[in-house]
């Protein structure tokens, strides 16, 4: 096997610029930067409850997730909506496939009376930076979106995420029998 020569950096963006699918080079601080950058740090901080996580369930799921961030990613680092539907898609039922989980784990799950503060366990709280991330990654697109021609499944598959990551925090609760900490103001 012969080996590549690739190099890992290409000096190309030392000047605060950089390009997206398609060649067009914009700033580093564009607003679809923004959004495809935002949800590539969500897509590494799945990666890491994928590592923590004992549940296998769970793992497999959140393989398919990260596996959807990468394409949802891609999607908005296109400069067009032609390059958009050129690449891998996400479709209706992986927005479907994150709701039949939500309802699969929410059947071991105690009805809320209060908000949940994150915390309890340290796999929790990774989980609810999860959904933050996923919040703003959201936010970002959204942004973004506003003034470009978009795919709008992404925001779809972005919104009903962070309900998934909620979930997932609180199932992951009732897994390591963790109380979870509510929100009870002026009670402690």
């Amino acid at each position: 096997m012969s080996k590549q020569n690739f190099k890992v950096y290409t000096k190309g963006g030392d000047k605060g610029m950089t390009s997206l699918i398609g060649g067009r080079r914009v700033q580093k601080y564009d607003l679809q930067v923004e959004a495809y950058g935002t949800v590539d740090e969500l897509k590494s901080y799945t990666a890491l409850v994928y590592d923590y996580t004992d549940d296998l369930l769970s793992k497999k799921n959140l393989l398919i997730i990260i596996e959807k961030l990468f394409i949802a990613e891609s999607l908005i680092a296109c400069d067009t909506y032609e390059d958009q539907i050129k690449m891998p898609q996400l479709y209706e039922n992986d927005v479907e496939f994150l709701e039949r989980d939500i309802d699969r784990m929410t059947k071991d799950l105690q009805p809320l009376n209060a908000f949940i503060l994150p915390g309890g366990h340290p796999l929790i709280s990774q989980i609810h930076i999860c959904r933050s991330i996923c919040r703003r990654a959201e936010r970002a697109y959204l942004r973004y979106a506003e003034n470009a021609e978009v795919i709008p499944i992404v925001q779809h598959y972005l919104n009903r995420l962070s309900d998934y990551y909620f979930t997932l925090a609180r199932y992951t609760a009732v897994l390591l029998k963790i109380d979870e900490i509510l929100w009870l103001p002026n009670k402690r």
